[in-house]
């Protein structure tokens, strides 16, 4: 039987039992039926965007994001009783004060590591003296599991002084997925392994959290970037996207797209100087599609078009630029990319014969159970001067070794419980590298 989702009312097909296709929430119990006819009779308002009925103790829309502008959440008092819910839904939710306790200095939060691993503390010390706020004290076991990873690296990333000498570059572009209650911690630090691993010079990183932001700040390679995202800004914003450059930027901006009712925008970072030419690397994660009753048609798919020739027509008075992001892009519903004159897409030059698809439910073992999905959503465009485009890769496509959790899938009319690996995310990274013409 179809159930609708308690939180997006989404109505999941009978196969889907464990968590809803749309937020991940658990389904609801047969026992709550009372808790369900309570609850909605409680006032609700609109989503003007999507439609959706919200609880008018949720000023943010869970579905699509999208503000309540009639009335404000300071208007009711039981705003603490909202359940806590660490399904990806949540970051929808208006942000709370952050509750844990910083300690009083940076000493104090690597001392247990010092006894035992004197080397890796005074490491830890160095590296992390530009650090914006203190470290927590329950983070000094993460921070020793950052560097159990880090010693695999025979060479320590290094942030660089000045691009005058620099003949090749390489952009990474991650869509990290909000989804908290998935062995977070695990997957942002095989994240960070790759980041190590190939050492990318600008880093497009698509929905980071408070949380992610907080773990990525914690490991070896954060101080060898320079970051679009302030600390307040990471602490303001349910999810956002985030740009690091190894190289001196010259400028971080952020324009929000004209047409968008989830917040998105197009973020820019102007480096000063590349090989003696300038350069430009923006990131973005367009317009979501988001089915769901009453009319199961808010695909977004003209917004997303929208956002698309904005982005390059702002982009495109610089002469060597790279926009990488999530594009939430659909061949079929949104047609080819609008690529305007001079413009590439760089999976399709260096491989035309391979699909690219970055998110795709067959061959990422974690999405086992879903429904079948396989779209190239990410996406490198480029417009190049005084470079030229000589490799892309696909990254982040193995397992966690060692790392599962556990699914229920109604398989016919069975109950079947899956065990399925983990890897670093739902989607796939791509990383780019250009040289000098």
């Amino acid at each position: 039987m179809s159930w609708s989702c308690k939180k997006c009312t989404f109505v999941n097909p009978p196969s889907q039992i464990s968590e809803c296709e749309i937020c991940f929430s658990s389904p609801p119990h047969p026992s709550s039926s009372s808790a369900t006819s309570s609850s909605s009779s409680s006032p609700k308002w609109s989503c003007k965007s999507c439609t959706l009925f919200n609880s008018y103790k949720n000023p943010i829309c869970h579905l699509c994001g999208t503000r309540n502008t009639v009335l404000s959440i300071s208007s009711f008092n039981d705003i603490n009783d909202i359940d806590d819910d660490s399904s990806v839904g949540s970051v929808f939710w208006p942000l709370r004060s952050c509750k844990r306790k910083a300690v009083d200095s940076l000493e104090d939060s690597v001392q247990p590591l010092v006894a035992k691993e004197s080397k890796k503390a005074i490491d830890f010390v160095d590296f992390s003296e530009d650090f914006d706020q203190p470290l927590k004290a329950k983070d000094s076991k993460r921070a020793v599991d950052i560097f159990d990873s880090y010693e695999h690296f025979a060479k320590p990333l290094e942030r660089v002084d000045s691009g005058k000498g620099v003949s090749s570059l390489k952009i990474l572009s991650y869509n990290v997925w909000f989804r908290e209650d998935l062995e977070l911690e695990k997957r942002m630090k095989a994240i960070g392994d790759l980041v190590l691993m190939h050492s990318p010079d600008f880093i497009c990183f698509q929905e980071v959290t408070r949380d992610i932001y907080d773990i990525f700040k914690l490991s070896t390679w954060w101080n060898v970037y320079h970051c679009s995202v302030s600390s307040e800004k990471a602490y303001s914003k349910a999810y956002y996207c985030m740009l690091l450059s190894k190289l001196p930027v010259k400028s971080f901006s952020a324009k929000s797209f004209s047409n968008s009712i989830m917040g998105r925008e197009l973020c820019i970072a102007e480096v000063e100087d590349v090989g003696g030419k300038s350069f430009v690397v923006a990131t973005s994660h367009l317009e979501s599609p988001c089915p769901a009753p009453p009319k199961w048609d808010q695909m977004f798919s003209k917004e997303r078009v929208e956002q698309a020739n904005e982005a390059l027509n702002i982009l495109k008075r610089h002469p060597n630029v790279v926009f990488g992001g999530d594009m939430n892009w659909d061949d079929k519903k949104d047609g080819q990319y609008p690529l305007q004159d001079g413009w590439l897409d760089a999976w399709s030059v260096l491989r035309p014969n391979e699909a690219g698809w970055t998110y795709d439910t067959k061959s990422n073992q974690m999405l086992t159970g879903n429904r079948t999905l396989q779209k190239r959503l990410d996406r490198f465009v480029c417009r190049l001067r005084d470079f030229k485009i000589s490799n892309i890769d696909m990254i982040g496509m193995d397992e966690i070794p060692g790392v599962s959790y556990n699914k229920e899938k109604k398989v016919r009319g069975e109950i079947k419980q899956l065990v399925c690996p983990v890897l670093p995310s739902d989607h796939y990274g791509l990383l780019l590298t250009l040289s000098s013409k």
